[in-house]
């Protein structure tokens, strides 16, 4: 059963959309910034296909439409991570109490993996599309979550970015280059592999504790 509600995180964010999974074996936290919540339709097929898993999700934009026009709030890393952190403090206490996963696109990604390196034992599993991973690469050598990197083959510069971080971290991870994509993963099929990798790497690293 899904329980679906909004998520109040002041006044100058959209709430998020929660989506509570009956016996939930983690939460995931998408986060990105486009500043009105164009991620959250495209990535749709992603939400219904870790909610379809037994993850529970929240779905939100770390800025608003104002901030992000403002190129410089966009890669404003320790912004986006505040933002990311008091967005989970917000979580009602049971969602609180699964494991937590973290699944970043573009800045957000930058966010996930300083959250991940601030708060090691909190984040259990990070997933990484399209990130702009560049922008924390002087910390990613101290990122203990397992970490998967995902970069569409038809944006190189993003392959390339990708593949000097996955070189620097010294985690569990993993990289996969989706054939046929573009940054936003909007040819077909391209999301529904996204998914699929993000599903997967979730259903391994994401444990409830032993009762």
């Amino acid at each position: 059963m899904l329980q679906h509600s909004l998520l109040y995180l002041g006044e100058l964010l959209h709430p998020g959309e929660l989506c509570w999974v009956a016996g939930a074996q983690g939460l995931i936290v998408f986060a990105h910034a486009d500043g009105g919540g164009n991620t959250a339709r495209h990535a749709q097929v992603v939400l219904s296909r870790l909610q379809s898993r037994g993850f529970s999700t929240l779905d939100f934009d770390l800025l608003s439409a104002h901030e992000a026009a403002v190129p410089e709030t966009l890669e404003d890393v320790g912004l986006l991570t505040q933002r990311l952190a008091q967005a989970i403090a917000r979580l009602p206490a049971a969602e609180r109490q699964v494991p937590l996963g973290l699944y970043g696109f573009d800045t957000g990604s930058a966010a996930a993996l300083m959250l991940a390196v601030e708060r090691p034992q909190a984040v259990q599993a990070l997933v990484s599309r399209s990130g702009r991973v560049e922008l924390v690469s002087d910390v990613l050598g101290d990122v203990r979550t397992p970490t998967l990197l995902m970069a569409g083959a038809a944006d190189p510069p993003m392959v390339e970015i990708n593949r000097q971080a996955y070189a620097r971290l010294r985690c569990d991870k993993r990289i996969d280059i989706v054939p046929r994509a573009t940054h936003h993963f909007l040819e077909a099929g391209t999301l529904d592999v996204a998914a699929q990798l993000a599903a997967d790497w979730f259903g391994q690293h994401l444990r409830l504790p032993a009762q």
